[in-house]
């Protein structure tokens, strides 16, 4: 079984022609989108508020709340500065 309608193909390809001849613009600010996958999440994004049968999209991985502390370096107390 599909996973993508013809309906989502036909917008992912509207959406990558206007890329390619640089006529596809980002919804937000409004800049020119001159990559490829961001060409694609737009096309897909339009189907989804269409209707149109596609996977939801991926959470995004949380972070975690605590940091863990990096060794980094210690300061060398022997060393001297040579005048």
């Amino acid at each position: 079984m599909a996973k993508y309608s013809k309906e989502s193909q036909n917008k992912v390809e509207k959406a990558m022609h206007e890329e390619k001849h640089g006529q596809l613009k980002s919804g937000r600010s409004g800049k020119k989108v001159t990559n490829p996958k961001q060409a694609i999440a737009i096309g897909l994004s339009e189907a989804r508020k269409e209707g149109a049968k596609v996977p939801p999209k991926k959470k995004a991985a949380k972070k975690s709340a605590g940091r863990k502390k990096s060794a980094g370096r210690k300061k060398s107390a022997g060393r001297k500065k040579s005048r």
